[in-house]
């Protein structure tokens, strides 16, 4: 086939035939009718035929297409359908009188027309976001594909066709004609020169063999996983079938997944891993890979924008057009190089190593060893309390280790605390390209290779062969272009004899690139490649220790007992806290929406400050006098309704729950306890006895001691009675347990239970529901528990204790987690009588609860919490955060209800809003999307399906801003 036949085919518009003239067709030619709707197409026109039972696609394409062409794909089709593990392809249907490829004749027209299985499964392209899993499950079906075509031949693959990357070249400059933006155009065709560049040298390597030459996510039809994550698994349109080569098949592929990369390139990797695990690459390939990529980039801009000028009605394009400009910015946003190390990376390829061997000192006056460097790092022992944030505290660091030993320099290779931005969807460019050295003013910068000075503005550059030095900071002694010798002066430090100046040394096989000083976590292993370490002129003291995440979590995981879990299969090393943000190791900030352990926040400088003083004055057990238990309790007391005037210090809510049991045993002389279903009040003996959540323990509800007797769970969303007329119902359904009770003659203990619904996602208790249930239960001589230990404390805004919100006095509050911050601490507050019941059992002791520390621990927290104004900082901001949760509702129908108030919230998520059936994938799936935005998010409640919204008290209305705007990401774009 001709250039000139190609050049014909690039400005075809799609075929005139109506829906009308499409149904004539299919009736007459196939015996067919039903409802018909057309489906998007480039150059072809394709109906899709619905007749009750099942469902087709007619294609029709033009006659410029030879027949020949049109049955190499039919072939194709039916070729992969013999092979195992091959995706699933569309039947091709015969017409009524056995043809495969039909002629017909519209309004003196002639077309070519095929009819098709319609193959069902949902799509990608329109999806804004992929996860993983998908990107990766893509890669291997294009891979699965190209190894069942592998041995498939017809005479229609010899073919051109303008989507075929060998021709990329003369194609791209055929089509840029069509692009008026003289700009646009030029760097759309700089672009495509620097890819033929690339690929030319490796085009002999490149195997051929028959390719789709098409799989992408208009072209794929996936199901969907058990965590509702879309898994490509069938293909579809063979338009574009050729003998071409092979990697450029999966190119295409890649090309396609840019436009849901949210700024990051690499996020094409998992597919060609995934891709080279099914059906290996050779080297030549995998270099080849990315100049495809971009050289595909510029042939899907430069045919669409061709094609809407020929095709102005031709919506497919137009919508699609968005998509491919954005897949070209990617394309073109990162270098080359930087792709091709990280492809190799990523199938294990390992590039070539610059050789320093042989190289001389860059800072001849100044022995390596005695270079001091300074941790800058997440774990650093020089920040805290947010200082890291401070302009130029780095510098200043840096400058004052320098004054302190002669020379100091940053480390390479080190995630930068002062470079993670909290409140970010993406992770900060953190990692380090660099070492900065502060040095004495004057001293001599050497060349440590052979090479070209150039210099532009303050920056300097030694290029040698294969490697750039990259310096700032000194004062050049040679003039631009200077070839120099290894050894010879560049020039000195700035700054005077006797002051403090400062070189920045960085290392680059890019050339005539500036490269960055700092990237991303996900961009290291690559970029670190392109910039190595500068250890050879600075010594190995410069390479900051690589994050160990993974071995540690093995350790974990072979040595923590299997029971105690942990969030995320593969979790974050988190390792420093600030206010409601948490970082891990490689400076990535979350935002910490479920801790409500750390009450006050991360870090609260107070509070460290109290702890160690009073750790570095004494620390004992309780049965020692010492002031701080005595104010404590008296500041307990205080806080409790009156009556309440006995507390026991713990160190848990399980210790401050159990033994709540034991004192309702003890003053009652009973055992049987009423509790809730779906509760969770500890891991104790007794705590877990009364806990019936299925969630925390699956065999809760068939293990339960008999002395517990879990009642209906009222819960007014989906429990048995709705609403706010729902009390009587629930009420009643205790009645019933505690008649029961009294059935046995053995009396009653006690009822036990969170004042709000806080396990099943912080739901509000019907109104009037704990008085009356209190009133019943203290008729039969039982006492009521109120377990604060979620709920309580001023995390719910509007009240500092759950019950309050029901105008109700338990005679037991247990309360622990926030009251420490994250120490060890909890409480019971009682009434006297009740508390002196337990004497009788002998006395009560708890090694940790009401120490020394823990007392000022717990005083310094209520203080703090007045000072700040906490409580009322969760009634306000709690608030303005519901309210923008309960707007997501009407736009988003998986969002059933917003359960709780102040900063103790629950957003439960449901598949249907009619039968609440719980969407407990999708949950488990947002969240960990939500992770890799940076929240911080798990679920709870029986079915899993509740977001468990608990965040520090601290949080601002930013933050509450950005949770809800990164929960809406994911609802609009997808898990």
């Amino acid at each position: 086939m001709t250039d000139e036949t190609l050049a014909d085919r690039a400005t075809l518009p799609r075929p005139d035939v109506t829906a009308a003239e499409a149904g004539d067709i299919l009736q007459s030619r196939y015996g067919l009718s039903g409802a018909i709707s057309e489906l998007g197409s480039q150059q072809d026109r394709n109906y899709r035929l619905d007749t009750g039972e099942r469902s087709y696609v007619l294609k029709i394409c033009h006659v410029t297409y030879e027949t020949v062409e049109l049955e190499a794909q039919n072939a194709a089709i039916r070729h992969i359908g013999t092979k195992e593990d091959a995706p699933r392809v569309p039947h091709v249907i015969p017409s009524t009188d056995g043809q495969d490829i039909v002629a017909v004749t519209v309004r003196d027209q002639t077309f070519q027309v095929r009819l098709l299985e319609y193959l069902e499964g949902e799509g990608l392209t329109h999806r804004k976001h992929l996860p993983k899993e998908s990107v990766a499950a893509l890669g291997a079906l294009c891979a699965r594909l190209a190894q069942s075509l592998a041995d498939f031949t017809h005479p229609g693959l010899d073919r051109s066709l303008q989507w075929d990357l060998r021709r990329a070249g003369p194609v791209a400059v055929q089509l840029l004609s069509a692009i008026t933006d003289s700009a646009a155009r030029d760097r759309i065709a700089k672009t495509m020169v620097s890819a033929v560049r690339r690929i030319q040298p490796l085009a002999p390597s490149l195997r051929l063999q028959a390719v789709h030459h098409d799989v992408t996510g208009d072209n794929v039809v996936s199901r969907r996983d058990e965590r509702g994550h879309l898994v490509p698994d069938g293909v579809i349109d063979f338009g574009d079938i050729i003998r071409g080569w092979l990697i450029g098949d999966l190119a295409v592929t890649c090309a396609s997944l840019l436009h849901q990369a949210d700024g990051d390139p690499q996020y094409i990797l998992p597919a060609v891993k995934a891709y080279h695990e099914v059906y290996p690459l050779t080297e030549e390939e995998l270099r080849a890979l990315w100049p495809l990529v971009v050289a595909r980039a510029v042939i899907l801009v430069a045919s669409s924008e061709q094609q809407i000028s020929i095709d102005p009605e031709n919506d497919y394009v137009r919508g699609n057009l968005e998509l491919e400009r954005r897949i070209f910015d990617m394309a073109v946003s990162v270098p080359f190089e930087l792709m091709e190390v990280a492809v190799l990376k990523a199938v294990g390829i390992e590039a070539a190593a610059v050789s320093m061997e042989d190289w001389r000192p860059l800072l001849p006056d100044i022995d390596p060893a005695t270079i001091s460097f300074v941790d800058l790092g997440v774990q650093s022992p020089h920040f805290a309390a947010g200082n890291w944030a401070q302009s130029d505290m780095d510098w200043r660091l840096l400058a004052r280790a320098a004054a302190e030993t002669g020379t100091a320099a940053t480390r390479y290779g080190e995630y930068r605390l002062s470079r993670s931005k909290p409140r970010s969807a993406t992770p900060s460019a953190t990692f380090t390209l660099h070492s900065d050295v502060c040095l004495a003013g004057g001293s001599t910068v050497a060349a440590p290779f052979a090479g070209k000075v150039i210099r532009k503005d303050h920056h300097f550059v030694l290029a040698g062969e294969g490697v750039s030095l990259h310096l700032d900071g000194i004062e050049p002694s040679l003039e631009n272009e200077a070839e120099v010798e290894p050894g010879q002066p560049l020039g000195t430090i700035s700054g005077e004899s006797g002051s403090l100046g400062g070189l920045r040394v960085q290392l680059s096989t890019l050339p005539g690139v500036e490269p960055p000083l700092f990237c991303t976590p996900q961009e290291a292993v690559a970029w670190s490649e392109l910039c190595p370490s500068p250890a050879a002129l600075l010594g190995v003291g410069v390479n900051a220790p690589k994050p160990a995440s993974a071995a540690l979590f093995a350790l974990r995981q072979a040595h923590l007992a299997r029971p105690q879990k942990n969030y995320y299969e593969i979790p974050p090393q988190m390792e420093r806290g600030w206010q409601e943000h948490m970082f891990d190791v490689e400076g990535r900030a979350y935002l910490d929406m479920l801790n409500n352990v750390t009450i006050l926040g991360h870090g609260h400088p107070r509070l460290a400050e109290a702890v160690s003083e009073q750790w570095l004055r004494l620390n004992t057990n309780s049965r020692f006098h010492y002031g701080a238990i005595a104010e404590f309790s008296e500041r307990l007391t205080s806080l409790a309704p009156e009556g309440l005037d006995a507390v026991f210090l713990v160190n848990s809510g399980s210790e401050a729950n159990d033994l709540a049991l034991r004192l309702a045993w003890a003053h009652t002389g009973a055992k049987h306890m009423l509790s809730l279903l779906e509760a969770y009040h500890g891991w104790s003996v007794a705590s877990d006895a009364v806990s019936t959540s299925i969630a925390d323990n699956p065999e809760a509800l068939t293990t339960r001691p008999d002395w517990v007797h879990a009642v209906l769970s009222p819960n007014t969303y989906r429990g048995a009675f709705r609403g706010s007329e729902s009390t009587i119902g629930y009420v009643e359904a205790v009645v019933d347990a505690l008649e029961a009770v009294d059935a046995r003659g053995e009396g009653l203990a006690g009822f036990i239970a969170e004042p709000v619904y806080g396990n099943a996602g912080g739901i509000s208790l019907p109104d009037g529901y704990l008085a009356a249930v209190y009133r019943q239960v203290r008729a039969r001589g039982g006492v009521c528990i109120a377990d604060e230990v979620q709920v309580g404390y001023g995390r719910l805004g509007h009240h500092f204790w759950g019950f309050e919100q029901q105008g109700v006095v338990p005679d037991i509050i247990t309360v622990a987690k926030g009251m420490g911050n994250g120490h060890p601490l909890g409480a019971v507050i009682t009434t006297r009588a009740i508390a002196d019941s337990l004497e009788k059992e002998g006395y009560f002791f708890s090694s940790a609860g009401g120490s020394p520390v823990s007392s000022v621990v717990g005083m310094t927290v209520l203080d703090i919490m007045a000072d700040e104004e906490l409580q009322a900082n969760a009634r306000d901001v709690g608030d303005h955060l519901k309210s923008r949760l309960v707007a997501l509702m009407d736009r988003y129908p998986i969002v059933g209800a917003v359960h709780g108030m102040g900063l103790y919230l629950g957003l439960e998520l449901v598949r249907d809003r009619t039968t609440l059936e719980p969407a407990s994938e999708e949950t488990a799936a947002i969240c960990g999307r939500l992770l890799d935005l940076g929240v911080l998010m798990q679920p709870t409640g029986d079915h899993l399906n509740v977001l468990k919204i608990k965040p520090p008290l601290c949080l601002t209305v930013e933050s509450a801003d950005f949770f809800v705007d990164m929960l809406e990401k994911v609802l609009s774009e997808g898990w």
